[in-house]
């Protein structure tokens, strides 16, 4: 038991040291210039394809969900008649 404790130990204290010594580099000061950088082109757009990507697909599901209510609000308020 004594030995599987120590081990344990010794293992939560390895990551624990080798985790602090990672990096983080900051990309903010980058990123403000591209936003902020007058081009013409929407600031909803300025990331690039996948920017583009997302807004299109946002965009698509929005018009499709919009559709779908309504035919569903259509339904509800005429509803089939039964013979």
């Amino acid at each position: 038991m004594y030995k599987q404790l120590m081990a344990a130990r010794q293992v939560s204290r390895r990551m624990l040291s080798t985790s602090a010594n990672r990096q983080v580099v900051n990309r903010v000061p980058q990123k403000q210039k591209m936003f902020q950088e007058d081009n013409g082109v929407p600031v909803h757009l300025k990331g690039g394809a996948v920017d583009a990507i997302l807004y299109r697909a946002t965009m698509g599901l929005t018009i499709m969900g919009t559709g779908f209510v309504i035919y569903e609000l259509i339904n509800a308020a005429l509803p089939k008649k039964k013979d």
